[in-house]
């Protein structure tokens, strides 16, 4: 199978090398954020390959994130704790102003400021989206924000964040999404002085949180774009996000596809290699099967967002195909393992702990099977 990018795929390989199992197995026994890990992205500059040269970046497309993003997971690492500011940071390229641009945008690309949290879930809407109830109110050269968000990955690492809120109520609003808004909050100002941040504990080390504002101020000049057009300012940021993550489960059967025919090959039971059993043999090959067709799907989706055209459809399909895939290979790798798979030095339950998240996350399986029903095959809405 011909490799995209070959070129960056092994200076990705290379680098991760040096962040082996042990340190990510540190990492998740303390719940500490992989602080060294993304430094060493970020000065490689591989973060910055969407940012336009002018502002310091690389100035490439999405299939290169893709490469760089399924590379760090098939080496064993995990792209969590920083993949955000591959997506995050398009809403400020395509809808900022030139200040915003030249302001955040270097320095985004530099490392010198990190712009990791995106702000859009709450606990009261879920993936419904326009019912959001955090508001942003105007109030002389500030906006005011009240409200609350939940599992915003990465806020106590962040120096930026997307943060999306109503501007004006939804039943004022002819369209259920119209009335957000798009504000760049500059987390450095904003803890203590409005906003509180609590972490979340889970079953992986996933840097979450929930966020309270109250009466946290804002610069007006800090918004994105026009007031009240914050929601399709976010969409494409949103087919970004699954297709990057799409790419990052396809790293992830990759890896469990390698460990498993390793192991399958070198451990002998009653005398011989269980991969000479076909009960071990042909889940391995369903497993590639299924993430050869999945890897399509992304690079179909990729390939059409860096074209310009409409890719939502086929950015849910990617993701959904890609974490299905992800998750078989997970489970397999473990079965194949036996009682080794449980074991942590083999990192074989961390990565499954890491890869089941992708079938609720950024949006779930029903929601995607849900937009395929009624964009595309036409179905009534059930909601």
């Amino acid at each position: 199978m011909s490799e995209s990018f070959p070129e960056i795929r092994e200076a990705v390989r290379r680098l991760c090398a040096d962040f082996p199992g042990e340190y990510w197995q540190r990492l998740d026994r303390d719940r500490a954020y992989p602080t060294e890990f993304v430094r060493a992205l970020t000065e490689a500059g591989f973060l910055s390959v969407l940012i336009p040269e002018e502002f310091g970046g690389s100035g490439l497309g999405l299939s290169a994130a893709t490469a760089v993003l399924e590379e760090i997971h098939r080496s064993g690492c995990n792209g969590g704790a920083c993949h955000a500011q591959m997506y995050t940071m398009g809403t400020v390229l395509k809808h900022g102003s030139e200040e915003q641009k030249k302001n955040y945008l270097p320095k985004v690309a530099s490392g010198e400021l990190r712009l990791q949290a995106f702000g859009v879930t709450e606990p009261t809407a879920g993936t419904d989206t326009t019912r959001i109830r955090t508001f942003a109110k105007r109030d002389g050269d500030d906006f005011v924000v009240n409200g609350q968000k939940i599992w915003i990955s990465r806020a106590e690492h962040s120096d930026l964040m997307v943060l999306l809120c109503r501007t004006t109520p939804r039943e004022e609003c002819k369209k259920p999404s119209d009335g957000m808004s798009v504000l760049l909050v500059d987390m450095r100002e904003a803890v203590g002085n409005g906003l509180t941040i609590r972490p979340i504990r889970t079953m992986l080390n996933h840097a979450t949180t929930e966020l309270f504002f109250d009466d946290l101020r804002v610069p007006a000049k800090n918004l994105v774009g026009e007031e009240g057009k914050g929601f399709k300012y976010i969409l494409s940021g949103m087919n970004a996000e699954r297709i990057l993550i799409a790419s990052e489960c396809i790293g992830d059967g990759r890896f469990f596809i390698d460990k498993a025919s390793a192991y399958a090959r070198g451990r002998s039971v009653f005398g011989r290699p269980i991969g000479e059993n076909q009960g071990i043999q042909f889940p391995i090959a369903r497993a590639y099967v299924q993430l050869s067709a999945a890897a399509e799907m992304v690079d179909k989706a990729a390939r059409m967002f860096d074209e310009g055209h409409a890719s939502g459809t086929e950015a849910n399909m990617a993701k959904m195909l890609a974490s299905e895939a992800s998750w078989y290979a997970a489970d397999m790798c473990v079965q194949t393992h036996g009682g080794f798979g449980f074991a942590e030095e083999y990192d074989v339950e961390r990565k499954f702990r890491e890869t089941r998240l992708y079938q609720v996350a950024p949006i779930s399986t029903n929601l995607i099977l849900s937009h395929v029903a009624t964009h595309i095959l036409e179905l009534p809405k059930s909601f």
